[in-house]
């Protein structure tokens, strides 16, 4: 195992650095929630560069990049708090891909690998209804859960919008309305890959909300020295960084085993889920103490990236179920069941 990215890596981390720094900032992560029409323009940048296609095999029309390269893309969008659009396509690509028959990756893995029909990631509930994430606008959804994944077309649903915890995405209710396509093949593998992915764009927010602190600790003032100064707040920065790079490992580890030893992904992809959702619920509440009232105000970031841990991190399984789910690996007890969206 290699232990650092290759020119190419840093290639595709470096290139969807710069467009989501051109294309994206905070203010406009605050403002979709309200429905600003700055996600859909970051989306059309997404599609012209073409990173949809990033991990979508080339026999469909993708670049058949690895989950290495997929979380690399994640965790940028992590960072830069960008909407669900290209996690929930990247997520349904790899779902179709994984889990689907042969027609239906034909039918759809095309569409999403050049971002021309999108595909939205769901939670499927109980009654038969769903939850979608930034749904409006795509082709089609695969709602998750109960150990089941439905493909349905978009215009075999109804969408409604929904009130969620994380106020950069917009979460709608979904009504299917039409038939389904049931996914009957290797879901669980299909799902734990999208696992890491998500653990990816955790490792993003955290690293985020790191950065924001360390700025607060180096330019605020507290009896003529910087607070980063105090060893109240320098020791709460170290263990930012070590959740931060600990969670960043994890994941990269659970990449490689995805691309590599697949057989050992089960326990890779919760390890890196437990880690990383974990490490971003610490790194964001911390930096709310760092950044002290102004922290707490409506008009700053922290509320923001605090809000995105909580919800992506009880996606596709909670830390607890992912924990159960590692002691069960390893002998301990617990339920190994595969995660389901939430």
């Amino acid at each position: 195992m290699r232990f650092d990215l290759d020119d190419d890596q840093r290639a595709v981390r470096d290139g969807i650095d710069s467009l989501c720094r051109s294309a994206w900032s905070p203010a406009s992560a605050r403002r979709h929630g309200a429905g600003d029409d700055d996600a859909a323009a970051l989306w059309r940048e997404l599609v012209a560069a073409g990173w949809p296609g990033i991990a979508v095999a080339q026999a469909y029309g993708g670049q058949g990049l690895g989950t290495v390269e997929l979380t690399l893309v994640c965790e940028t969008m992590g960072r830069a708090l960008a909407p669900g659009m290209f996690f929930g396509n990247a997520a349904v690509a790899a779902l179709v891909e994984g889990a689907g028959d042969d027609d239906q990756r034909q039918r759809w893995l095309p569409g999403f690998a050049s971002g021309e029909a999108r595909g939205a990631l769901g939670s499927l509930q109980p009654d038969g209804t769903g939850l979608a994430l930034d749904a409006e606008g795509a082709a089609a959804l695969v709602l998750v859960g109960g150990g089941r994944a439905m493909l349905v077309a978009a215009g075999d649903c109804q969408l409604e919008p929904a009130a969620g915890v994380d106020l950069t995405r917009r979460l709608s209710s979904v009504t299917l309305t039409g038939g389904t396509d049931e996914l009957r093949g290797d879901l669980g593998t299909a799902l734990e890959r999208v696992e890491v992915a998500l653990s990816a764009e955790l490792v993003g927010v955290a690293q985020r909300a790191l950065d924001l602190a360390l700025d607060q600790a180096r330019s605020r003032q507290q009896f003529g020295r910087p607070i980063g100064a105090y060893q109240a707040v320098s020791h709460r920065c170290a263990d930012m960084l070590l959740d931060v790079e600990s969670a960043r490992s994890a994941v990269l580890a659970a990449a490689w085993t995805a691309d590599h030893s697949p057989q050992a992904l089960p326990f890779a992809a919760s390890v890196a889920k437990v880690s990383a959702a974990q490490g971003a619920w610490r790194v964001t509440t911390a930096s709310l103490q760092v950044h002290g009232g102004i922290g707490f105000t409506w008009e700053h970031d922290c509320h923001l990236l605090l809000r995105r841990a909580v919800a992506s991190g009880h996606l596709l399984g909670s830390p607890e179920a992912h924990l159960d789910r590692v002691a069960a690996a390893r002998g301990l007890g617990g339920a190994a069941a595969v995660p389901t969206a939430q």
